[in-house]
């Protein structure tokens, strides 16, 4: 047939949000000084690779279809990896009860820009209402809807721009999961989408009630790679996170300052007890001292909590080119022992921090476009023109006073030197 799996090019794309912060720079930068200029180090951008599968998602092409815009990879879209999805006449999202025949995507979650995945459905609509409040988009108390009340495999909530669902425990659970979210997104057409997952773990070496946001996922041998089997043959995809989100989050954490918050890896198993090198399951070949050493181990390689589902949806949201984090509380300190005996109402004040933070997060995001009026005037400001005259001005300021220092030089070594003009 001649097609071949390719990475995407990358659609050139000015968003309203980037063309502001151009505009910032170019008016921060148009007085620099030579000395504050010769300090900036000009280059090229520059990826370098460290683990399998971060290439990204990819495309099926022909060969001279590079710039095909069916080929192009735009920034902040959502990315579907499966040529097979445009030839369905109805796309059916079973475990959600939706259907692109049934349902109109872009009304319903078009204005969708924060997505918060979670466990258990209980968890999910606690959230939805704790958003409710801090958005103040309605009454906390009141009951939300449940839009997949049609089946009973999964809760969703939506409370403004905000997307609040349930995905179960354990790998599986959430894959199927994000399959049929990662579709809703996309037919939606939702753009600039920021994806995080909120739950409990065991923590490795901090306190109970600690905060831990992901800064990679990584498998019971510590490698940061999700590895699956498909068609009889391994896949393995990265489970990188982004660290610009994940230190967003960590500043709002200390801003709140209610209770500690570490960046730090997160170990993602098959299950709760032998995975997880516990002691009290029905199960156990490993003693205790190698049960320590292993959790050690652990700890030197920087990982700080243990859980069920992250690797899978680090995976997933790169293929699709989601933003992501993970923001997991530790309701124990796995290095003194295995079972949990806080007491329930110091257990459900630990569930509420990754939730405060989040919505503390997602509010701070907000407010920065309260006032849409001032940000449309901004942002019509920022014509291609003008920024371009505004980065030339700002280049223009460092030749000329290269100039300058080279004229000043020149008459100092000899009178007969010609300047520049």
């Amino acid at each position: 047939m001649g097609y071949k799996c390719r990475i995407p090019c990358v659609k050139p794309l000015m968003t309203n949000r980037k063309r502001q912060k151009c505009l910032t720079w170019a008016k921060e930068k148009k007085n620099w000084t030579v000395a504050q200029w010769s300090k900036v180090l000009f280059s090229d951008e520059s990826k370098f690779c460290i683990s399998f599968g971060n290439e990204g998602p990819r495309v099926w092409r022909k060969s001279g279809e590079a710039h095909n815009p069916s080929c192009l990879r735009e920034e902040g879209h959502i990315h579907l990896s499966n040529p097979h999805l445009a030839k369905m006449k109805e796309d059916i999202l079973y475990h959600f009860d939706l259907g692109t025949n049934t349902h109109d995507f872009p009304a319903l979650f078009g204005d969708v820009k924060f997505v918060c995945v979670g466990g258990s459905p209980w968890r999910m609509k606690a959230f939805a209402q704790y958003i409710t409040g801090e958005l103040k988009l309605g009454n906390p108390e009141e009951e939300i809807a449940n839009i997949c009340a049609g089946t009973d495999r999964y809760a969703m909530y939506k409370v403004g721009p905000v997307l609040a669902i349930s995905h179960g425990m354990g790998i599986p659970s959430i894959s199927i999961m994000l399959h049929e979210l990662i579709k809703l997104l996309y037919h939606s057409k939702c753009t600039d989408v920021t994806v995080i997952r909120i739950g409990t773990s065991g923590g490795i070496g901090i306190d109970p009630g600690s905060v831990v946001i992901t800064s990679q996922s990584v498998n019971p041998c510590f490698k940061p790679e999700f590895e699956q089997i498909v068609l009889g043959k391994t896949v393995i995809r990265s489970t990188q996170l982004n660290n610009e989100l994940a230190q967003e989050l960590a500043q709002c954490s200390k801003e709140i300052n209610e209770f500690n918050t570490v960046i730090g890896s997160t170990m993602c198993t098959l299950d709760f007890y032998e995975g997880q090198a516990r002691l009290d399951g029905a199960i156990c070949s490993y003693t205790e001292e190698e049960k320590m050493q292993y959790l050690k181990a652990a700890y030197e390689a920087g990982i700080r909590n243990i859980e069920m589902e992250s690797s899978v949806f680090a995976a997933m949201c790169n293929v699709s080119g989601l933003r992501a984090a993970v923001v997991c509380v530790t309701l124990l300190n796995r290095l003194d022992g295995d079972q949990i005996s806080s007491s329930h109402d110091v257990l459900v004040e630990y569930q509420q921090r990754p939730q405060k933070l989040v919505g503390y997060f997602i509010k701070n995001r907000m407010s920065q476009n309260l006032n849409k009026t001032e940000s449309i005037q901004i942002w019509c400001l920022c014509t291609r023109t003008e920024l371009e005259n505004h980065i030339a001005s700002a280049i223009w300021g460092k030749i000329n006073g290269v100039i300058q220092k080279y004229n000043s030089s020149c008459k100092k070594t000899s009178p007969h030197t010609d300047t520049l003009a």
